[in-house]
């Protein structure tokens, strides 16, 4: 990798170009495994100073407007309560914002760096509510003043309590009621504000302290322990041998071949890269309960710092979606709470029927969202880095994404746009571009993507059409996107559709179902969004992991006999 120049391919461009799409994706994959996207050294630095300037700033705002003592007596405040409020409702701010997860270069996110706020506070952008037919006063999909008022009425809500020396009460309820209310006319907000963890910590604030630490270590249990349970499939070790390729820290090319294998003709996860993935599966599930149990001495310090290690490890590589932010959050939480409060445990609680109300609520959205994928984000489904959420992909042709440029409230260009600003027209954008889908590729979902690109695209000439990632075009569209598929999916295309009138044909989507964790096949769904949708089957986990990641012949099965349509009765798409 050049400090300031991305480290490409070597291919001969003419042969290469006359190649089809999955014998261009063999050189970019092999490139992938010992290189990664090959990345500037100068842009994760980029990322770094941004960590940097995170902590900075939530240490300066959550001491430096507290009464707690000097803000380099560390020890003195380190575990007050308050401190840790403020670091919460800090980075749900910094999240909110879009300087988060998402942010940047490495989501693919060039002019500008963000979204997010540039979109929630402007009229006519694309809102996302949940359930538009079911809660008064939430239908339409276009951001109206009340939305753009809401949203900003977040924002100073949250700087009001990081500014006062302790939040009261009040307050908390106002940033919830605010944010709750915003999310039921857009969602897309609440999972920005990563609800999840930080609204739920939130609520914990309006407990009394003792059952306020207790319920937030409760909070930070069910995180884990949810995370790893959605590890539990054949789709991870995929996640973690990419995840290695592109680790920036990890230079050597032999070391990063050991994670496949059998650099260069057999891509799928090598027995490290499995190992790993079984490992931190087992520490995330089980260390944790450690830290919770422990009541302090040395199996709560052993047990933090294996948390440490494991999070800074996620943090060093710098992941594509870039989750810094929360990484970071989640080793100061085990510190704040689990360290300092070491001796605070469930027999403390004073009014325990809150705090479990709380668990129940946190803990059911991670088992609904894992037995009902299509139900829920892969967010509060707790479904982190697991390979394992729902995805799209998009074949358009120019004139549709001209018609997108001209007819959405946007603030982002379209991806191809973007990146041909950044690495110029013509064959210069071709070499990212399939950097791009080799990375798709090498989850296992991305072997199904490009299988039933095909079959989206059948009965055109697929010369015509430009694959897109639907996660691509939902951050053009409503100005985030954190790898989630569930945010791009009918609702979406309908607004879309709406404003830009595509032609039959013009636009064929791909739209991919997680897999439920007690089935080992992911359902489809092809959508053209002047028709409907066309075709819907599924795929088999077994023939996706088992593929290359440029093979783009996986079977296919689309709904047809009894037992199928059976199964689509059973897990089709809710009605609104």
């Amino acid at each position: 990798m050049g400090f300031l120049t991305q480290t490409t391919p070597d291919v001969d461009l003419a042969t290469w170009k006359t190649g089809t799409r999955a014998e261009k994706i063999v050189p970019m994959a092999r490139h992938w495994a010992e290189v990664g996207f090959g990345t500037p050294v100068a842009l994760h630095l980029f990322y770094v100073v941004k960590v940097l300037a995170y902590v900075v700033a939530a240490w300066l705002l959550s001491v430096g407007t507290s009464d707690v003592g000097g803000l380099t007596d560390v020890r003195g405040w380190y575990d007050e309560p308050v401190v840790f409020a403020k670091v919460v409702l800090f980075t749900m701010l910094f999240e909110v914002v879009g300087l988060g997860c998402g942010f940047g270069p490495l989501n693919n996110r060039f002019y500008p760096p963000i979204g997010s706020i540039l979109y929630w506070l402007r009229p006519g952008t694309i809102r996302l509510p949940p359930w538009p037919g079911r809660i008064p006063l939430t239908r339409g999909d276009e951001r109206r003043p009340v939305d753009v008022a809401l949203y900003a009425a977040l924002l100073v809500s949250v700087v009001a309590a990081l500014v006062v020396t302790e939040p009261p009460r009040w307050l908390i309820a106002v940033i919830l009621v605010v944010l709750g209310t915003a999310a039921l006319r857009d969602k897309t907000i609440f999972l920005a504000a990563r609800g999840e963890v930080y609204a739920a910590l939130t609520v914990t604030f309006l407990f009394a302290t003792v059952d306020a630490i207790v319920a937030a270590k409760i909070v930070l249990l069910i995180i884990w322990v949810g995370a790893a349970t959605s590890k539990l499939n054949r789709h991870f070790p995929f996640v973690v041998s990419t995840m290695m390729s592109n680790n920036p820290i990890l230079r050597p090319r032999f070391i990063k071949r050991r994670f496949f294998e059998h650099f260069p003709d057999d891509l799928r996860p090598g027995r490290p890269a499995r190992t790993i993935a079984h490992l931190s599966t087992v520490i995330e599930m089980a260390v944790p309960l450690v830290l919770f149990f422990s009541g302090g001495g040395w199996p709560t310090a052993v047990a933090a710092v294996v948390m440490l290690v494991f999070h800074f490890g996620i943090l060093s590589a710098i992941p594509m979606g870039v989750p810094l932010e929360w990484n970071v959050f989640m080793m100061f939480g085990v510190l704040a709470l689990f360290v300092g409060h070491a001796d605070v445990g469930p027999g403390d609680l004073g009014s325990p029927w809150w705090v479990i109300a709380l668990a129940v609520v946190s803990a059911g959205t991670v088992v609904i969202g894992n037995l009902f994928p299509r139900k829920v984000s892969f967010l509060p489904g707790m479904r982190y880095y697991a390979g394992n959420w729902d995805t799209g992909m998009w074949c358009m042709k120019p004139s549709a994404a001209a018609k997108m440029e001209a007819n959405l409230v946007a603030i982002a260009a379209m991806p191809a746009s973007q990146l041909e600003r950044v690495y110029g027209a013509g064959d210069a954008m071709a070499i990212p571009l399939y950097m791009g889908y080799a990375f798709r590729a090498f989850n296992t979902h991305g072997r199904a993507l490009f299988t039933l690109a095909h079959r989206a695209m059948a009965g055109f000439d697929e010369n015509d059409y430009v694959l897109t990632d639907g996660e691509r075009i939902c951050s053009t569209a409503i100005g985030w996107n954190f790898g989630d598929g569930h945010m791009h999916s009918e609702q979406l295309i309908a607004a879309l559709q709406a404003r830009c009138g595509f032609e039959p044909g013009e636009v064929r989507i791909v739209l991919l179902d997680a897999q439920p964790i007690h089935r080992q096949r992911q359902e489809y769904r092809l959508v053209d969004p002047a028709v409907g949708e066309f075709e819907r089957g599924f795929v088999r986990v077994a023939d996706m992991a088992t593929a290359q990641p440029w093979d783009d012949t996986i079977p296919v099965h689309p709904y047809s006999d009894p037992e199928d349509r059976k199964s689509r009765q059973v897990s089709g798409p809710s009605r609104r």
